[in-house]
């Protein structure tokens, strides 16, 4: 209806925005995929250029923490979108992230030394 239009600017956007995209990743040596929205790809990005990583080292270390704290990972693309919603929420330490940023890299490069 023309009269309604509360969403239009959400429902407007790109469609490039919400069509999927599946990039292969390396987990833990184990070859996978993850299927997930553009624009989440776009994201994903950022944080991973904030945490100083390639993005394939960025989605590793997380998936490997991720499984440190939890014991597992049932759904590790919800994790991402979750990842990049917190990341994009206006609340949310950056600082923090700058600083355990800077203490992965290093516990990463003693790893690749030893």
């Amino acid at each position: 209806r023309e009269d309604i239009a509360m969403c239009h600017v959400f429902a407007g956007q790109n469609p490039a925005n919400y069509t999927f995209e599946t990039r292969s990743v390396r987990l833990m040596g184990h070859p996978t995929s993850v299927r997930l929205e553009a624009k989440f790809w776009v994201v994903l990005e950022e944080l991973a250029e904030a945490q100083g990583m390639p993005m394939a080292k960025f989605l590793s270390a997380l998936y490997e923490e991720a499984l440190d704290i939890n014991g597992e990972v049932s759904n590790f693309a919800s994790l991402l979108r979750c990842c990049c919603l917190n990341f994009l929420d206006p609340g949310f330490d950056h600082e923090r992230l700058a600083a355990e940023a800077a203490e992965t890299r290093e516990k990463l490069a003693k790893a690749d030394a030893a």
